[in-house]
């Protein structure tokens, strides 16, 4: 019978340990890493952020359409208070969302977004934005949220682009894990979540 010598062992041993350990940094790493590509090249549709507007405004228009949708773990309403805005290229434009607080309890939200068509969301600007930051609202509180954006003007000069003439932007608000009151959101869900009506 042939034995390997026990240094041998020793290396494939540590090799296995750190395979399996770069694959778990790997695992561990990918979301925020996915999350940075999205950000630096508009994948998916994600937009992007500015800390000033453009100097350059151009004539042409595109139709920007807000939508807003709601996680069912969250007790709140969410929505835009215009459905829509016309926007030249490269003007900035406020609008805002409203969010109320169904439930008696405080509660912590934090807001996914992206902008349709794909295509658009490196040209995309936000200046200003309530998903920047997690929202807290008491129980039974309303807010309205503003969004500052701007289209870039350099959309204008990307021949995949000439057809947008609508743009849609989304938001989707769910619970947060970390509620700013005492307590992990499955137990905060657990307390607000909607009592069934007596027939």
């Amino acid at each position: 019978m042939i034995r390997m010598p026990q240094s041998r062992n020793h290396r494939i041993a540590v090799a296995l340990v750190g395979f399996v350990l770069l694959m778990c940094g790997l695992a561990y790493a990918s979301a925020p890493l996915y999350s940075l590509f999205c950000r630096a090249t508009g994948f998916g549709g994600t937009t992007q952020t500015a800390t000033s507007a453009p100097a350059r405004i151009l004539d042409r228009t595109v139709t920007v359409d807000f939508d807003a949708n709601v996680d069912a773990s969250l007790p709140w309403s969410f929505e835009p208070t215009q459905h829509s805005v016309t926007v030249r290229i490269g003007e900035p434009v406020t609008i805002t969302y409203r969010a109320h607080n169904k439930s008696n309890q405080t509660v912590t939200g934090n807001a996914t977004y992206n902008v349709q068509p794909d295509k658009v969301g490196s040209y995309f600007d936000k200046i200003q934005c309530f998903c920047f930051t997690q929202q807290t609202l008491k129980g039974g509180e309303s807010v309205e949220m503003p969004v500052r954006f701007f289209v870039d003007p350099s959309m204008a000069d990307d021949p995949n682009d000439n057809d947008v003439q609508h743009i849609t932007l989304s938001y989707t608000f769910f619970l947060a894990k970390k509620q700013a009151t005492t307590g992990d959101a499955k137990q905060i869900t657990a307390v607000i979540a909607p009592k069934t009506p007596n027939p």
